[in-house]
Protein backbone atom coordinates (compact mmCIF):
# COMPACT_ATOMS: atom_id res chain seq x y z
CA UNK A 1 0.00 0.00 0.00
CA UNK A 2 1.17 3.64 -0.27
CA UNK A 3 1.89 5.29 2.60
CA UNK A 4 0.63 9.38 2.59
CA UNK A 5 2.37 12.22 1.12
CA UNK A 6 3.59 14.52 3.81
CA UNK A 7 2.72 17.71 1.70
CA UNK A 8 6.01 19.46 3.45
CA UNK A 9 8.93 17.33 2.88
CA UNK A 10 10.83 16.76 -0.71
CA UNK A 11 12.01 13.85 -1.82
CA UNK A 12 15.54 13.45 -4.15
CA UNK A 13 14.64 15.14 -7.92
CA UNK A 14 12.88 12.53 -10.35
CA UNK A 15 11.67 9.83 -7.54
CA UNK A 16 8.61 12.00 -6.27
CA UNK A 17 4.96 11.86 -6.45
CA UNK A 18 2.02 14.76 -7.81
CA UNK A 19 1.49 14.38 -4.43
CA UNK A 20 4.88 15.04 -2.81
CA UNK A 21 5.87 17.80 -5.28
CA UNK A 22 4.02 20.51 -3.34
CA UNK A 23 7.12 22.18 -0.87
CA UNK A 24 5.92 24.23 1.46
CA UNK A 25 5.18 28.24 0.72
CA UNK A 26 7.61 30.29 2.20
CA UNK A 27 6.47 33.48 4.05
CA UNK A 28 8.64 35.84 2.60
CA UNK A 29 8.47 37.59 -1.07
CA UNK A 30 11.58 37.07 -3.14
CA UNK A 31 13.03 40.35 -4.23
CA UNK A 32 13.08 38.90 -8.17
CA UNK A 33 9.36 38.80 -7.92
CA UNK A 34 8.31 41.82 -6.00
CA UNK A 35 4.84 43.14 -7.83
CA UNK A 36 4.49 46.60 -9.54
CA UNK A 37 2.04 48.70 -9.46
CA UNK A 38 1.10 49.15 -13.24
CA UNK A 39 -0.59 46.09 -14.80
CA UNK A 40 1.40 44.49 -17.27
CA UNK A 41 4.52 46.07 -16.35
CA UNK A 42 7.96 43.70 -16.51
CA UNK A 43 8.54 42.90 -13.14
CA UNK A 44 11.55 44.63 -12.08
CA UNK A 45 15.09 42.87 -11.60
CA UNK A 46 14.75 40.39 -13.40
CA UNK A 47 17.44 39.01 -15.53
CA UNK A 48 15.90 35.94 -17.53
CA UNK A 49 16.60 35.47 -21.06
CA UNK A 50 13.99 33.16 -22.11
CA UNK A 51 11.11 34.32 -19.77
CA UNK A 52 9.28 37.31 -19.03
CA UNK A 53 7.07 37.51 -15.94
CA UNK A 54 4.37 40.55 -15.83
CA UNK A 55 1.81 41.81 -13.48
CA UNK A 56 -1.68 41.80 -15.62
CA UNK A 57 -4.06 41.68 -13.16
CA UNK A 58 -3.72 41.81 -9.26
CA UNK A 59 -2.76 39.23 -7.82
CA UNK A 60 -1.97 37.86 -11.71
CA UNK A 61 1.23 36.79 -12.98
CA UNK A 62 2.18 36.01 -16.97
CA UNK A 63 4.91 34.31 -17.26
CA UNK A 64 5.42 34.72 -20.91
CA UNK A 65 7.93 31.88 -22.91
CA UNK A 66 10.10 34.64 -24.41
CA UNK A 67 12.22 33.52 -27.23
CA UNK A 68 10.06 34.12 -30.35
CA UNK A 69 13.19 35.25 -33.11
CA UNK A 70 14.05 31.76 -32.96
CA UNK A 71 10.46 30.30 -32.04
CA UNK A 72 12.09 28.31 -29.72
CA UNK A 73 11.68 28.68 -25.66
CA UNK A 74 13.71 25.73 -24.77
CA UNK A 75 17.70 26.35 -24.64
CA UNK A 76 20.12 25.84 -21.89
CA UNK A 77 19.01 28.84 -20.25
CA UNK A 78 15.18 28.15 -20.44
CA UNK A 79 15.60 24.82 -18.27
CA UNK A 80 17.55 26.87 -15.38
CA UNK A 81 14.82 30.24 -15.55
CA UNK A 82 11.87 27.73 -15.27
CA UNK A 83 12.72 26.69 -11.98
CA UNK A 84 14.04 29.90 -10.70
CA UNK A 85 11.08 31.63 -11.35
CA UNK A 86 8.23 29.36 -10.23
CA UNK A 87 10.09 28.74 -7.05
CA UNK A 88 9.93 32.38 -6.61
CA UNK A 89 6.43 32.42 -7.88
CA UNK A 90 5.35 29.65 -5.18
CA UNK A 91 7.02 31.66 -2.53
CA UNK A 92 5.14 34.85 -3.49
CA UNK A 93 2.38 35.67 -1.10
CA UNK A 94 1.00 38.45 -3.79
CA UNK A 95 0.85 35.62 -6.45
CA UNK A 96 -2.13 33.76 -6.24
CA UNK A 97 -2.47 32.68 -9.99
CA UNK A 98 -0.30 32.08 -12.73
CA UNK A 99 -0.70 31.84 -16.70
CA UNK A 100 1.91 31.19 -18.78
CA UNK A 101 2.16 31.39 -22.65
CA UNK A 102 4.08 31.25 -25.63
CA UNK A 103 5.78 35.16 -26.84
CA UNK A 104 5.81 35.46 -30.90
CA UNK A 105 3.99 33.06 -33.74
CA UNK A 106 3.92 29.66 -31.03
CA UNK A 107 3.76 28.86 -28.00
CA UNK A 108 7.04 26.47 -27.80
CA UNK A 109 8.32 24.68 -31.17
CA UNK A 110 11.20 22.55 -29.69
CA UNK A 111 14.38 22.81 -28.48
CA UNK A 112 18.03 23.73 -28.75
CA UNK A 113 19.57 20.36 -30.63
CA UNK A 114 22.48 21.43 -30.78
CA UNK A 115 22.93 22.78 -27.08
CA UNK A 116 21.42 20.25 -25.54
CA UNK A 117 23.30 17.43 -27.83
CA UNK A 118 26.67 18.58 -26.95
CA UNK A 119 25.36 18.51 -23.26
CA UNK A 120 24.35 15.06 -23.13
CA UNK A 121 27.37 14.34 -25.39
CA UNK A 122 29.95 15.86 -22.35
CA UNK A 123 29.00 13.88 -19.78
CA UNK A 124 31.95 13.36 -17.47
CA UNK A 125 33.02 10.07 -15.08
CA UNK A 126 35.99 7.88 -15.26
CA UNK A 127 34.07 4.97 -16.77
CA UNK A 128 30.38 4.22 -18.20
CA UNK A 129 28.71 3.78 -14.57
CA UNK A 130 30.21 7.10 -13.15
CA UNK A 131 29.16 8.75 -16.90
CA UNK A 132 25.61 6.89 -16.14
CA UNK A 133 25.04 7.99 -12.82
CA UNK A 134 25.98 11.73 -13.92
CA UNK A 135 23.87 11.53 -16.99
CA UNK A 136 20.79 10.48 -14.35
CA UNK A 137 21.47 13.54 -12.30
CA UNK A 138 21.18 15.82 -15.15
CA UNK A 139 18.20 14.09 -16.82
CA UNK A 140 16.71 14.44 -13.11
CA UNK A 141 17.48 18.43 -13.46
CA UNK A 142 16.08 18.64 -16.36
CA UNK A 143 12.96 17.32 -15.15
CA UNK A 144 12.37 19.30 -11.89
CA UNK A 145 12.03 22.32 -15.16
CA UNK A 146 8.64 21.08 -15.15
CA UNK A 147 7.68 19.01 -11.66
CA UNK A 148 8.16 22.69 -10.43
CA UNK A 149 4.93 23.66 -11.77
CA UNK A 150 3.25 21.30 -10.11
CA UNK A 151 5.21 21.97 -6.85
CA UNK A 152 4.79 25.92 -6.82
CA UNK A 153 1.24 26.28 -4.40
CA UNK A 154 -0.63 28.41 -6.68
CA UNK A 155 -2.29 27.32 -9.51
CA UNK A 156 -0.60 27.84 -13.07
CA UNK A 157 -3.32 28.21 -16.39
CA UNK A 158 -1.37 26.91 -20.07
CA UNK A 159 -2.51 29.10 -22.86
CA UNK A 160 -1.07 27.73 -25.91
CA UNK A 161 -1.33 29.20 -29.97
CA UNK A 162 0.13 27.47 -32.60
CA UNK A 163 2.73 24.81 -32.19
CA UNK A 164 3.34 23.31 -28.66
CA UNK A 165 6.10 20.85 -29.84
CA UNK A 166 7.72 18.19 -27.85
CA UNK A 167 9.13 20.07 -24.55
CA UNK A 168 6.29 21.78 -24.95
CA UNK A 169 3.91 19.05 -24.00
CA UNK A 170 5.56 17.78 -21.26
CA UNK A 171 5.10 21.19 -19.67
CA UNK A 172 1.44 21.99 -20.42
CA UNK A 173 1.14 18.60 -18.73
CA UNK A 174 2.57 19.79 -15.91
CA UNK A 175 -0.02 22.51 -15.40
CA UNK A 176 -2.99 22.73 -13.73
CA UNK A 177 -5.79 24.00 -16.32
CA UNK A 178 -4.90 24.03 -20.10
CA UNK A 179 -6.64 26.42 -22.76
CA UNK A 180 -5.52 26.39 -26.44
CA UNK A 181 -6.47 28.90 -29.62
CA UNK A 182 -7.97 27.19 -32.83
CA UNK A 183 -4.04 27.44 -34.28
CA UNK A 184 -2.92 25.18 -31.61
CA UNK A 185 -1.86 22.02 -32.42
CA UNK A 186 0.37 19.54 -30.34
CA UNK A 187 3.44 16.77 -31.34
CA UNK A 188 5.92 15.12 -29.54
CA UNK A 189 9.40 14.68 -31.51
CA UNK A 190 10.94 12.15 -33.33
CA UNK A 191 14.96 12.19 -32.06
CA UNK A 192 15.65 8.85 -31.31
CA UNK A 193 14.84 9.35 -27.59
CA UNK A 194 12.30 8.27 -24.78
CA UNK A 195 10.56 11.65 -23.71
CA UNK A 196 11.97 11.81 -19.83
CA UNK A 197 10.41 14.93 -18.60
CA UNK A 198 7.24 14.16 -18.05
CA UNK A 199 4.76 13.87 -21.23
CA UNK A 200 5.18 9.81 -20.50
CA UNK A 201 3.76 9.97 -16.92
CA UNK A 202 1.15 12.43 -17.41
CA UNK A 203 -0.53 11.99 -20.24
CA UNK A 204 -2.33 8.80 -19.76
CA UNK A 205 -3.80 10.06 -16.50
CA UNK A 206 -4.96 13.43 -18.22
CA UNK A 207 -6.29 12.02 -21.25
CA UNK A 208 -7.83 8.34 -20.49
CA UNK A 209 -7.01 6.53 -23.47
CA UNK A 210 -3.63 4.33 -23.52
CA UNK A 211 -4.58 3.30 -26.82
CA UNK A 212 -4.38 7.35 -28.19
CA UNK A 213 -1.41 7.78 -25.77
CA UNK A 214 0.17 4.82 -27.17
CA UNK A 215 -0.45 6.04 -30.98
CA UNK A 216 1.05 9.81 -29.74
CA UNK A 217 4.01 8.78 -28.12
CA UNK A 218 4.53 5.87 -30.99
CA UNK A 219 3.74 7.65 -33.52
CA UNK A 220 4.62 11.08 -33.16
CA UNK A 221 1.13 11.97 -34.34
CA UNK A 222 -0.08 15.75 -34.92
CA UNK A 223 -3.15 17.11 -32.73
CA UNK A 224 -4.90 19.38 -33.70
CA UNK A 225 -7.06 21.83 -31.40
CA UNK A 226 -10.24 20.01 -31.92
CA UNK A 227 -8.80 16.44 -31.44
CA UNK A 228 -6.92 17.67 -28.30
CA UNK A 229 -10.19 18.91 -26.63
CA UNK A 230 -11.92 15.95 -27.46
CA UNK A 231 -9.40 13.62 -26.48
CA UNK A 232 -9.52 16.33 -22.65
CA UNK A 233 -5.42 17.63 -22.55
CA UNK A 234 -6.93 20.76 -22.87
CA UNK A 235 -10.22 22.14 -21.33
CA UNK A 236 -11.24 25.40 -23.67
CA UNK A 237 -10.50 26.43 -26.98
CA UNK A 238 -10.48 30.04 -28.19
CA UNK A 239 -10.88 31.63 -31.56
CA UNK A 240 -7.70 33.30 -31.69
CA UNK A 241 -4.63 34.31 -29.25
CA UNK A 242 -6.25 37.13 -28.12
CA UNK A 243 -9.47 35.45 -26.93
CA UNK A 244 -7.30 32.77 -25.48
CA UNK A 245 -5.12 35.19 -23.68
CA UNK A 246 -8.21 37.04 -22.15
CA UNK A 247 -9.83 33.83 -21.22
CA UNK A 248 -7.07 32.81 -19.69
CA UNK A 249 -5.67 35.70 -17.47
CA UNK A 250 -9.66 36.30 -16.55
CA UNK A 251 -9.47 32.49 -14.99
CA UNK A 252 -6.68 33.02 -13.10
CA UNK A 253 -8.35 36.62 -11.56
CA UNK A 254 -11.19 34.17 -10.62
CA UNK A 255 -8.97 31.63 -9.55
CA UNK A 256 -6.91 34.75 -7.68
CA UNK A 257 -10.02 36.33 -5.95
CA UNK A 258 -10.68 33.24 -3.92
CA UNK A 259 -9.39 32.54 -0.19
CA UNK A 260 -5.77 31.18 -1.29
CA UNK A 261 -6.17 28.77 1.93
CA UNK A 262 -8.86 27.27 0.14
CA UNK A 263 -7.43 27.32 -3.46
CA UNK A 264 -3.55 26.25 -2.28
CA UNK A 265 -5.37 23.46 -0.51
CA UNK A 266 -7.65 22.25 -3.32
CA UNK A 267 -4.38 21.73 -5.18
CA UNK A 268 -2.68 19.88 -2.66
CA UNK A 269 -5.37 17.38 -2.10
CA UNK A 270 -6.04 16.88 -6.39
CA UNK A 271 -2.31 16.36 -6.21
CA UNK A 272 -3.01 13.25 -3.62
CA UNK A 273 -6.03 12.64 -5.75
CA UNK A 274 -3.93 11.96 -8.62
CA UNK A 275 -1.76 8.95 -7.09
CA UNK A 276 -3.34 7.60 -4.57
CA UNK A 277 -7.05 6.21 -4.26
CA UNK A 278 -10.27 7.19 -2.63
CA UNK A 279 -10.07 6.35 1.14
CA UNK A 280 -6.19 6.99 1.65
CA UNK A 281 -7.20 10.34 -0.27
CA UNK A 282 -10.21 11.14 1.57
CA UNK A 283 -8.06 10.21 4.94
CA UNK A 284 -5.47 13.06 3.88
CA UNK A 285 -8.01 15.76 2.97
CA UNK A 286 -9.37 15.16 6.72
CA UNK A 287 -5.77 15.41 8.30
CA UNK A 288 -5.33 18.41 6.01
CA UNK A 289 -9.09 20.22 6.89
CA UNK A 290 -8.70 19.11 10.97
CA UNK A 291 -6.42 22.46 10.64
CA UNK A 292 -7.21 24.52 7.47
CA UNK A 293 -10.77 24.79 8.79
CA UNK A 294 -9.67 26.97 11.71
CA UNK A 295 -8.66 29.42 9.10
CA UNK A 296 -11.04 33.20 9.62
CA UNK A 297 -11.43 32.73 5.52
CA UNK A 298 -14.66 30.62 6.12
CA UNK A 299 -16.34 33.04 8.31
CA UNK A 300 -15.30 35.80 6.39
CA UNK A 301 -16.76 34.50 3.18
CA UNK A 302 -20.13 33.31 4.70
CA UNK A 303 -20.39 37.03 5.89
CA UNK A 304 -20.03 38.55 2.19
CA UNK A 305 -22.53 35.64 1.13
CA UNK A 306 -24.97 37.12 3.30
CA UNK A 307 -24.42 40.47 2.71
CA UNK A 308 -25.26 39.34 -1.32
CA UNK A 309 -21.41 40.28 -2.27
CA UNK A 310 -18.83 38.25 -4.45
CA UNK A 311 -15.43 36.38 -3.05
CA UNK A 312 -14.02 39.63 -4.50
CA UNK A 313 -15.36 41.92 -1.92
CA UNK A 314 -13.86 39.57 0.42
CA UNK A 315 -10.76 40.85 3.09
CA UNK A 316 -8.60 37.63 2.63
CA UNK A 317 -5.11 38.04 4.63
CA UNK A 318 -1.96 37.13 2.31
CA UNK A 319 -0.57 33.50 2.74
Amino acid sequence: SQSLPSGSQSLPSGSQSPSDRLGATALQVPARLMLVEEAEQCLPGHSFETLQVMLEQDHVLHVELHHPEKRIAVNMAFWREMVECFQDVGQDSSCHATVISGAGKCFMAGIDLMGMGSEFMMVEGEDRARKAWNLCRKICEYQETFSVLEKCPKPVIAAVHGACVGAGVDLISACDIRYCAQDAWFQEVDIGLVADVGTLQHLPKIMGSWSLVNELAFTTHKMMAPEVQSSSLVSRVFADKEMLLQRALEAATTIAARSSVAVQGTKVNLLCSWDHPVPKSLRYVATWNMSMLQTEDILKSVQVAMEKKGPEDVPFSKL
